[in-house]
């Protein structure tokens, strides 16, 4: 990796230095406001600088062979969209609370994380809104939101995974003064802040890296086009801008880890690959600044060697989001069985997830038509985010819909007790907590008509032939589409706004409270009983102390027969309840699992659509 930094730095002194590498030009012009272009200094290996007089605020671009004015691809900001000029921004001169300096996150293990999208968190779609909302999510117990993308992209509205400068805060967001607000807002709430950044592929509109140099390559192809040039002729400054990029927002925002899109779209040959490189990089970074710092990688590779430490030969990244849960989960509330949910067979797989972490793990897929994953081996449960819903199991559906408007809420209520109770880190959906029902949906705000209609014929197209949809897909680029994505949070207030947040808060009280519950542990659950329709697992601590988790989504009670979970009890009343989703403060019937002794263990009693988490009373 070419260790030079890229982009402009901002002097006391009212000059700017500019370091840019663009291989591909013969001659390159710095011009700052209106001033005559200024030309840079052509260095090694394409790299090329000058110091000009510019301050914060200078707009500024370069010319490329005298050609037209272009944005800086490092650019700190884009006050005037991704097609307009950069501006010059001090990063070091952000403004910080005197308790940032004490400030450090919780670790992975025991985290709870809410991920969010900022333009939809809040009716005002901002950062500063979003802070509004920090303390109600902070008393849930979560300890990390997890921040959609924030990097500059085309138009006003977005998902934000069509980024073009990595480097620059979104500016009808905010822009980087105020993300830098909200991070400082997040660590005084004790909220970790975790960004999620996309080095895989870059947007449709304003992209202008390959104008400079090979950022892209034709080499390999990827489901957004080309790829990232990682390993060709240039390799060593892309990888530069891309690990850059990842130090810039942990060291210069404060932010408390990265959350890594599509991992597996960065193809990479190299001796080491970039994501190592990178995790060695924010490990130095994180030593030098005394405060834990996470790297998550989504990947659909059930592939332990992505969170295996760098002395164990792997890549050395701290966390993964593992999907294998949510779609046990999602199969066996909803029965959908379509594209990837072929693959799997619900709560089976559930059991599966608490015992093994991966589902996949060195077995064979009728979707992919060939065996997949790996062992995880000793590597903690920690180390897998897992959800009940997120941005991409909720808004890539046809029509945005959630859980609350689809499943049974006695069903829901129960398979969030799943999720809560096993020993992957949890992960939660913004407006889950309260049960919201309004979509979320997939939208656009590109200004260019034919882009524009691309998108929605696009949109059209994936749906048009899917099995079990027979409707209108709703117009990403219609304003009302975005509108209908706003997360109500009045719901909140409502009766059944605060059953659900009772429901969460409860459980992820008693997940902290609970040493087995709060154990990543794999070796120390066991599965008592498994159907398509009821669960009982068995968690236990080196202690000595167990929980048992029992879950029945039927429509009428089940008798399960625990066996072996209860023999070193000797009697049903060793089972103490600590939670039933069927209690009335949750806006269940009351109804409650019953214990009795049974040959070689207890027999236990569930409601239907109900799950609860006992206790094994000690002494």
């Amino acid at each position: 990796m070419d260790a030079q930094p890229h982009g402009p730095t901002v002097h006391d002194d009212g000059t700017t230095t500019f370091d840019l590498w663009a291989p591909r030009p013969r001659s390159v012009a710095v011009q700052v406001g209106d001033t005559e272009p200024v030309p840079l200094e052509q260095r090694a290996h394409g790299w090329w600088r000058a110091r000009v007089p510019a301050r914060t605020g200078d707009r500024y671009g370069f010319r490329l062979d005298g050609g037209e004015l272009l944005p800086d691809p490092a650019s700190r900001r884009q006050p005037d969209g991704v097609h307009g000029p950069s501006a010059l921004f001090d990063v070091s001169a952000l403004a910080w609370s005197p308790e940032e300096a004490r400030w450090r996150s919780a670790p992975l293990a025991g985290a709870v994380i809410y991920e969010l999208h900022i333009g939809t968190f809040t009716p005002g779609g901002t950062f500063d809104a979003a802070t509004e909302r920090l303390d109600a999510v902070a008393a849930l117990g979560v300890t990390h939101l997890e921040v959609m993308p924030i990097n500059a992209f085309n138009g006003e509205r977005g998902w934000g995974y069509d980024g073009v400068f990595w480097y620059a805060a979104h500016e009808s967001y905010g822009g980087p003064e105020g993300f830098a607000r909200f991070v400082d807002a997040c660590h005084r709430r004790g909220l970790g802040v975790i960004l999620d950044v996309v080095y895989n592929h870059l947007g449709p509109s304003g992209n202008v890296l390959p104008r400079y140099g090979p950022y892209l390559t034709d080499r390999y192809a990827t489901p957004w086009g080309e790829a990232l040039n990682l390993d060709g002729p240039g390799a060593d400054q892309v990888r530069g801008f891309i690990v850059g990029n990842a130090l810039h927002w942990l060291e210069s925002f404060h932010v408390d880890g990265l959350r890594l899109d599509a991992t597996h779209a960065l193809i990479d040959t190299s001796s080491t690959h970039v994501l190592a490189e990178m995790a060695d990089a924010v490990a130095d970074l994180a030593t030098r600044v005394q405060r834990p710092l996470e790297l998550i990688a989504e990947t659909d590779r059930q592939d332990p060697a992505t969170i295996r430490p760098r002395e164990a030969g792997g890549l050395g990244l701290d966390g993964q989001w593992c999907d294998d849960l949510h779609h046990g989960l999602h199969v066996a509330l909803t029965g959908e069985r379509e594209g990837y949910y072929a693959d799997y067979t619900g709560l089976p797989d559930v059991a599966r997830s608490y015992s093994r972490g991966f589902v996949y793990d060195g077995r064979y897929s009728p979707g992919r038509q060939r065996t997949v994953g790996a062992a995880l081996g000793s590597l903690s449960s920690h180390r897998l985010v897992t959800c009940l819903q997120n941005h991409d199991q909720v808004g890539n559906r046809p029509t945005g819909d959630r859980l609350t408007t689809t499943v049974d809420h006695g069903r829901l209520r129960a398979a969030v007790l799943l999720l809560l109770a096993a020993p992957s880190t949890p992960m939660l959906f913004m407006g889950e907590e309260h049960g919201e029902t309004n979509p979320f949906l997939y939208f656009s705000g590109h200004p260019e008509p034919e882009l524009a209609e691309a998108v929605r014929r696009g949109r059209r197209e994936e749906f048009a032939d899917f099995p079990g949809f027979h409707g209108e897909v709703p117009d990403p680029q219609d304003p009302t589409t975005f509108a209908a994505s706003i997360v109500d949070h009045g719901k909140s207030r409502e009766a059944a706004g605060r059953s659900w947040r009772a429901l969460w808060a409860d459980l992820l009280a008693l997940r902290r409270g609970e040493p087995a519950l709060a154990s990543g542990r794999r070796d120390l659950v066991e599965v008592c009983w498994v159907d398509d329709r009821a669960i009982a697992i068995r968690r236990a601590h080196p202690s000595g102390v167990a929980c048992l988790v029992v879950a029945n989504l039927d429509d009428a009670p089940r008798e399960l027969e625990l066996g072996t979970a209860s023999r070193e009890s000797g009697r049903a009343g060793s089972w103490t309840v600590r939670l039933s989703t069927e209690h009335p403060r949750y806006g269940g019937s009351g109804a409650a699992p019953e214990f009795a002794e049974a040959d070689g263990g207890v027999r236990v009693s569930v409601p239907a659509r109900a799950a609860s988490i006992a206790a094994l009373n000690r002494g």
